[in-house]
């Protein structure tokens, strides 16, 4: 073991291993977590997988868990600003310790990996091995574990016992990984249902959730279907939305959210079936329920940062078209200003021309951001003035551009920062600097 990394060396060694390989095999997981001990043996898991959504669901149902008093860890990407946040323990990024302790586990076990003539494992495989370490040692009770890029081949799926498994909405992103259409992409997702274990899923797709159902009867695995249909808005405002959740179970029970999207309404639904499904096995209270949704906190998904600012990383045509839903519910009353970056493996020339089909903006700051995959903000505000918005002003540094936007934003209006989520990274880091407060 390498006692000499510090915390900063530890982080520099996981962020030069390569993202984008050739992954692993699932049965070289699976061994990485034997010989760690399967430290994911000593937890029940919630496995969540889906294209948007997923982390938003992850957090309201680790909010409940927590109000619940249970004990509970979360699993998730990408960070924002610092690598922590990829861990938390009952929603408290761990320790700078605590990663280092995990990270010399699993280096140790990588170093012998080599050493054999056998594989390092990817970027992704060894923050999740990391992550198993950290909440075994921790001693949760629970962990709500977010997948990476698919299911099927996720280094998650190598957790092989879950409580549930929860698919959250699908739609197209990632295609070279995962299939060109929503069925095959659906079909990746849906690798992580496992024989027996219940599948609640997001059903407002009806290829998908065919896809969904078919794989869960195979396995035997109860499904449950959420859709748009089985919510009812009652109010969204700037500060929150409060809708009912028609089923039997919850009654006539009023949930309050503190986000401004519609779409977190699908997510905290999901969130809301699955306590209902696992009542049995985690005893929830209904106060600790509506607690819980109402304190959930997400980062970078219509998070509103400062009064009057939200930020969304939002990069794939699904993503795009909520965060236009929002927007366009909220411009009836409140002038908006667009903040917008994008990375060069995205479509952003279509995400641009979806944004002004809709959208009045006073005003309008691009900027670039993602280092190597960066856009030039040039080029972006060039496809701007193309698709009819002419006022697109360009602000290469990040920071400066956030400054910008928000003098722009002005005390009566609202400031949406979309696009990536580099750029929410760069905002969070700005604010933390005292810049808008």
């Amino acid at each position: 073991m390498n006692f000499f990394m510090n915390y900063e060396e530890a982080v520099a060694y996981i962020e030069e291993t390569p993202k984008f390989t050739t992954k692993n095999k699932m049965e070289h997981t699976k061994e990485c977590l034997k010989r760690l001990g399967n430290p994911q043996d000593k937890f029940r898991v919630i496995h969540v997988t889906g294209t948007n959504g997923k982390g938003s669901t992850c957090a309201f149902l680790t909010s409940i868990l927590r109000e619940a008093g249970y004990s509970c860890g979360l699993f998730t990407s990408p960070h924002l600003v610092v690598i922590n946040e990829r861990f938390q323990i009952n929603e408290k990024n761990i320790s700078d310790e605590v990663f280092l302790d995990a990270f010399c586990k699993v280096k140790e076990l990588a170093d012998e990996l080599v050493k054999e003539g056998n594989y390092h494992p990817t970027y992704f495989e060894f923050l999740f091995l990391m992550g198993m370490v950290i909440f075994a040692d921790a001693g949760v009770d629970y962990v709500v574990l977010e997948t990476g890029l698919g299911g099927r081949l996720d280094a998650t799926t190598a957790v092989e016992n879950p409580v549930a498994c929860v698919i959250t909405s699908i739609s197209f992103d990632h295609m070279q990984y995962l299939g060109n259409t929503i069925e095959e992409i659906a079909g990746e997702k849906a690798g992580i249902i496992v024989p027996g274990v219940p599948v609640i899923y997001d059903g407002n797709d009806q290829k998908a959730a065919k896809v969904i159902r078919e794989r869960a009867q195979e396995l035997n695995s109860p499904c449950y279907e959420v859709t748009r249909e089985d919510t009812e808005i009652i109010r969204n405002t700037c500060s929150g939305i409060d809708f009912s959740f028609k089923n039997e179970y919850y009654g006539n029970t009023v949930f309050s959210i503190p986000f401004i999207a519609l779409y977190q309404v699908m997510n905290s639904s999901l969130a809301l079936k699955t306590m209902e499904i696992l009542k049995e096995e985690i005893p929830v209270s209904a106060e600790a329920v509506k607690k819980g949704l109402i304190e959930t906190r997400w980062q970078g998904r219509m998070e509103t940062v400062l009064p009057g600012v939200i930020v969304d990383g939002a990069h794939n045509e699904d993503g795009v078209a909520r965060f236009v839903e929002t927007a366009a519910h909220f411009q009836k009353d409140y002038p908006l200003t667009l903040l917008f970056s994008a990375v060069d493996d995205k479509d952003y020339t279509d995400m641009i021309r979806t944004i002004l089909d809709k959208i009045q903006f006073r005003h309008v700051v691009v900027t670039q951001v993602g280092g190597y995959r960066k856009v030039p903000a040039e080029q972006l505000a060039e496809i701007f003035k193309e698709n009819g918005c002419t006022s697109a002003e360009v602000c290469e540094d990040a920071e400066e551009a956030f400054r910008k936007a928000l003098s722009e934003k002005g005390h009566d209006g609202l400031l949406f920062c979309v696009g990536s989520l580099y750029l929410v990274g760069e905002i969070k880091t700005a604010i933390l600097k005292g810049i808008g407060k």
